[in-house]
């Protein structure tokens, strides 16, 4: 049996997109307000489990179940090209998401727990029957999670070993549904293979112009929210530095609202990394409050 080359295996596990979540990991490892002291081992752990193993699973499986689409789409990529032969593809996921499960429960019984959800999320989203990206207000919702709400979650739960505290919930969840307007926005480069291939992409089912006004809204008001929350939890100079944030991705917006199909990659390029700036900033906001701080 022919096997991939290594830099074929690389590609399919797409380490560019490994960045999310392991900035979301980290900015639940600063929220959870504890020493890293001590952690260091830990942590790498669960960077490496958020990026290199549960999402690069979620990509393998992606592209395995996502072939065919990816040859009207993305050709060369390894499944379709050729360079994964035969069915390496879903061996790769099958084993990443073994090897994923092991880290976790190393980790102990919150990170297996999150780790599980998140791995179930990664091949419902993109594995038949349900195949939750078939439409984008599922599909976008699952990948929200796992990309920022779940990590958050997970980083937390590393260093304090318990649930964490429900502020660090609340803006993991208001990161998450921001996020569903990024996915959105990732949409925007497969449109003519969703249209061909049955996908309800929503920039297929809102149209374009829509789906971008759509996306924008969505990123924004979660991020209001965020401002009013560390107002109410008397952090006012990270509030303030988070609503710059959000007025910078609104100038942004404008120049994506004028041409969404040619700005979207670019606005995910700029506006996203105001966004995710953001989120650090946020989780540094906790940081005292959750160490007994003001």
């Amino acid at each position: 049996m022919a096997t991939p080359a290594p830099s074929a295996l690389i590609e399919l596990l797409k380490p560019i997109t490994w960045f999310a979540p392991m900035w979301a990991f980290a900015c639940g490892v600063v929220s959870s307000g504890q020493s890293p002291q001590g952690q260091w081992p830990v942590i790498a752990a669960g960077i490496v489990l958020a990026g290199p193993l549960v999402c690069a699973t979620s990509q393998a499986v992606n592209d395995w179940y996502d072939r065919h689409v990816d040859a009207i789409n993305e050709p060369d990529r390894p499944i379709p090209s050729g360079r994964m032969p035969g069915r390496w593809g879903f061996y790769v996921a099958a084993a990443w998401t073994l090897l994923s499960l092991a880290v976790a429960a190393a980790l102990g019984p919150w990170i297996l727990g999150a780790a599980l959800f998140g791995l179930v999320l990664a091949w419902l989203y993109s594995a038949p029957p349900l195949r939750l990206k078939q439409n984008g207000w599922w599909g976008n919702t699952a990948v929200a999670i796992c990309y920022e709400g779940l990590p958050w979650f997970t980083g937390a739960a590393v260093m304090a070993a318990s649930m964490p505290d429900r502020r660090i919930l609340v803006l993991a969840a208001l990161y998450s549904i921001g996020a569903h307007g990024i996915m959105t926005l990732n949409d925007f480069k497969s449109v003519e293979g969703d249209t061909r291939t049955g996908i309800r992409s929503l920039p297929v089912q809102l149209g374009t112009d829509r789906a971008a006004l759509f996306a924008c809204w969505v990123m924004a008001l979660p991020q209001v929210a965020v401002v009013l929350c560390l107002l109410a939890w008397q952090r006012p100079w990270h509030a303030g530095t988070v609503a710059l944030l959000l007025l910078g991705q609104l100038v942004l917006m404008r120049a994506l609202l004028a041409a969404p199909r040619a700005k979207a990659a670019w606005y995910n390029g700029t506006g996203t990394t105001l966004y995710v700036i953001g989120m650090l900033v946020a989780a540094f906001a906790l940081r005292p409050l959750l160490q007994g701080g003001a």
